[in-house]
């Protein structure tokens, strides 16, 4: 069994009315997982603001001397710094002015004065300017905002929605970059400040969503499994991360999707796999997961539901592999999970071919030390449905085959039943891909299934297999050749066995 892991992407802006402003953010938000997944590049998030009118406007060429400008004039205060703070922030959106404002002398002093001084509005812009600032991809911009974030930090605790939420994703892009701004964010409380937030999910469910892309930052990091992770499970995330995996029916399914991501980075560490099991993880993702498929079996997949699909397979696929299936059978729960599974497979398999082969994954996980599994498979009338799967590409033919495997390997009688599903024709078909890791896995499979049953090998010889395996023994070299060599010679080539289906 094998296991994955995943990072983020970045997600731009774009809009001009209030509620335009608010659909756009949410399709970025789509794009942003889509990506995250496809991609796998490191993320920044973009937080629209909704007081502009047109917050997309290209940047002036001279937004480096309007920014110079824009400084001057906040030095000497009066009372249009908050207009001041406005153009600023949105003169930062230029990768040069932003790096033209870390070099200005006491540039960032001047910015963490206005953070964490009394004038409200002024906190507001002066995060926003943070924001903008955290979004630059220049080595020297992110550690020249490392004054800013013990405020940053603090203002978590606040009362404002919208302020607590710019916090948020200002340190979350903050976390990516730099190693010395992760540690000092570490030890500055970052951890409990956004369980903490996490935990108070009732008060606001989009400081939930925030508070968890920005943990999801922090568990992308190369240390995460020796400087991060301890201090989540420490912190008792883990059930409260768990708890928001119920998609709320207004706000929708960002923060799930958000703390998804968040248990399937736990998950794929491996450092502490108990505890999660120990907290539900495995039997409350699989509730989930079949709660979608039942949903997407029914043909609503609307809303971007395969964002929560993705690391929701993953985080049971991981969970799977982290001990005896027979000490985690119980936690998945019923059988119902396997048709779930298939259900997605067939649904996402011409849009989303990689979330189809990691249902896939998944079914492979559950069978692989599972009787149980591999006998409801048969018994739900499930397996012709994979059989159906085996001519696609992707890697879903090889892990669909693998599963088929699993079934055969555990009893002689499941080999019967799988040659009565129609796995000898489409074995017949395999053997002969360009594929070699399909024709050798092909072969694994064909061996279990014709040293089960003497009635099965006849079948296969009787559709023509020995020629197709004497063409692989002499097209073929290696492992191939030798598999293919091995049952022609010791399985299917006898006097007895081609007297009798020539007979018939």
């Amino acid at each position: 069994m094998w296991r994955l892991n995943t990072v983020h992407h970045k997600a731009g802006r774009a809009g001009s009315s209030l509620e335009e402003l608010k659909l756009k953010r949410r399709e970025h938000e789509k794009a942003l997982r889509q990506a995250r997944r496809d991609r796998q590049l490191v993320s920044k998030r973009l937080l629209l603001n909704e007081d502009e009118e047109q917050p997309g406007s290209p940047m002036d060429t001279n937004s480096g001397d309007q920014v110079v400008d824009l400084f001057g004039k906040l030095k000497h205060g009066g009372q249009e710094r908050e207009a001041h703070l406005k153009a600023l922030s949105k003169a930062l959106r230029s990768p040069s002015a932003q790096l033209t404002f870390v070099k200005l002398e006491n540039s960032m002093h001047l910015l963490v004065g206005l953070l964490s001084g009394s004038d409200a509005q002024c906190r507001l812009q002066a995060v926003r300017c943070l924001h903008e600032l955290s979004n630059s991809h220049h080595p020297n911009v992110v550690p020249a905002c490392l004054p800013a974030t013990p405020y940053l930090l603090t203002y978590l605790s606040g009362q404002s929605t919208k302020f607590t939420e710019l916090c948020l994703y200002t340190l979350g892009n903050l976390c990516p970059d730099s190693e010395v701004v992760r540690e000092k964010l570490l030890a500055q409380g970052i951890i409990p400040a956004l369980a903490n937030c996490i935990q108070n999910q009732r008060h606001s469910l989009a400081v939930v969503e925030a508070a968890g892309f920005t943990l999801s930052q922090l568990l992308q990091a190369k240390d995460a499994a020796e400087k991060v992770i301890p201090m989540v499970l420490a912190s008792g995330l883990p059930p409260h991360l768990l708890s928001v995996l119920t998609p709320d029916p207004q706000f929708g399914l960002a923060p799930a999707i958000e703390c998804a991501w968040c248990l399937h980075y736990l998950t794929c560490s491996n450092v502490d796999n108990r505890l999660l099991l120990a907290h539900g993880a495995l039997a409350r993702c699989s509730t989930l997961l079949v709660s979608l498929g039942d949903a997407v079996a029914k043909g609503d997949k609307e809303g971007g539901m395969e964002l929560l699909v993705w690391p929701l397979l993953r985080c049971v696929g991981n969970l799977l592999s982290s001990g005896p299936m027979e000490d985690l059978s119980s936690q998945v729960g019923d059988v119902s999970l396997l048709a779930a599974l298939c259900a997605l497979l067939q649904a996402y398999l011409h849009s989303q071919p990689a979330l189809a082969r990691e249902c896939a994954w998944v079914l492979n996980n559950l069978t692989a030390d599972s009787s149980v599994f591999c006998s409801a498979l048969l018994a739900l009338s499930l397996v012709p449905g994979l059989i159906q799967l085996l001519p696609f590409s992707q890697g879903i033919n090889t892990m669909v085959l693998r599963v088929l495997g699993n079934i055969a390997h555990k009893k002689k009688e499941h080999c019967v039943q799988l040659a009565q599903c129609g796995l000898l024709p489409a074995l017949c078909a395999t053997l002969k891909m360009a594929d070699q890791e399909m024709v050798t896995l092909s072969l694994e499979v064909l061996f279990l299934l014709v040293t089960s049953s003497p009635r099965v090998a006849e079948d296969f010889v009787r559709q023509s297999g020995l020629s197709l395996l004497e063409a692989i023994q002499y097209n073929s070299e290696g492992e191939v050749r030798l598999r293919a060599t091995h049952l022609l010679e010791h399985h299917l080539i006898s006097h007895h066995m081609v007297d009798r289906v020539t007979s018939q």
